[in-house]
């Protein structure tokens, strides 16, 4: 069992004719991913890597039952995107386009829950369970089949620290990335309860930065609800007050926001805490060593 995606999975991809789509759309195949269809306005008929373009996201489900979606399109025709998935009856959407505007998703986001839909992203490098699927751009040369799951809200720190875990010998049940932006599809608190009912789960790794409020939030739901064992990180313990760090999230207000108040928080809810990314394969192997599995 894996978190969200399984073998059966049929993927669209929008955007699929542009560099990005066409480069991880193969890279997904080679994966194992279950690509059937590919989506550009203008370019139906036509055929990136042997998966057939359609004009329309209703056009490719009609034609190949895809039920997950992941965008490529630039920001400008990202609402758009997301609207025509759910419309065509996707349940599953993976965004990775970044400089998506606030209020375009506070639409996006609202629409899709209001549809039943789950919207990972955006700006985010997407989901992966090893042996069984991919979506979004996560490499696939860092992963290896186990039991660990992993959520973040960093991409490049998600690869460092999901190869770092496969140099350790031991291997991941599914990878989740959540997104650096003010708004995401899926917060720490949506992803926990996926992570916590999969039996082929046994610890995870969190792997947080400052701005906002969502691992406050997750330490809650950790010390109340979870069950399994959790390694957390937080990026951007030296960031200065009021300075946004890569992310648009990722600024402290107030005194809020704070990579001390997220890691006191944290340790309170039973969590252990990394003080650099490199000590979290250390961490995850210490939990195997007494009780947990690789």
């Amino acid at each position: 069992m894996s978190v969200l995606l399984t073998r059966e999975t049929r993927v669209v991809v929008q955007g699929i004719t542009g560099h990005q789509g066409t480069v991880h759309s193969r890279q997904m195949r080679e994966f194992g991913t279950n690509v059937v269809a590919g989506v550009t306005p203008g370019k139906g008929g036509t055929t990136v890597e042997d998966v057939p373009v359609f004009d329309s996201v209703q056009l490719a489900v009609d034609a190949t039952h895809a039920n997950a979606s992941c965008i490529f399109v630039p920001a400008p025709f990202a609402k758009d995107a997301l609207l025509e998935a759910v419309d065509a009856g996707i349940r599953l959407v993976v965004i990775v386009t970044e400089h998506i505007p606030f209020h375009d998703m506070l639409v996006m986001y609202h629409y899709a829950r209001s549809h039943g839909a789950r919207i990972i992203g955006p700006n985010c490098p997407g989901i992966a369970s090893p042996g069984v699927a991919k979506l979004g751009i996560i490499p696939n040369v860092v992963f290896r089949p186990g039991r660990v799951g992993v959520i973040s809200r960093s991409g490049t720190l998600t690869y460092e620290i999901v190869n770092g875990i496969k140099e350790h010998g031991l291997g991941q049940s599914t990878c989740l990335g959540l997104g650096g932006d003010p708004v995401v599809g899926t917060s720490f608190v949506d992803a926990l309860p996926l992570f916590q009912d999969d039996p082929d789960t046994d610890l995870i790794v969190l792997v947080g930065e400052i701005g906002g409020t969502a691992e406050e939030d997750a330490a809650e739901y950790i010390r109340t609800q979870f069950t399994k064992p959790v390694v957390a990180y937080i990026a951007g313990r030296s960031a200065p007050p009021g300075k946004r760090m890569g992310h648009a999230g990722a600024i402290i207000t107030r005194g809020k926001g704070t990579a001390e108040t997220k890691l006191a928080a944290l340790r309170a809810a039973g969590a252990r805490v990394a003080r650099f990314p490199y000590e979290i394969p250390d961490l995850v192997a210490e939990i195997v060593r007494h009780g947990g599995s690789p």
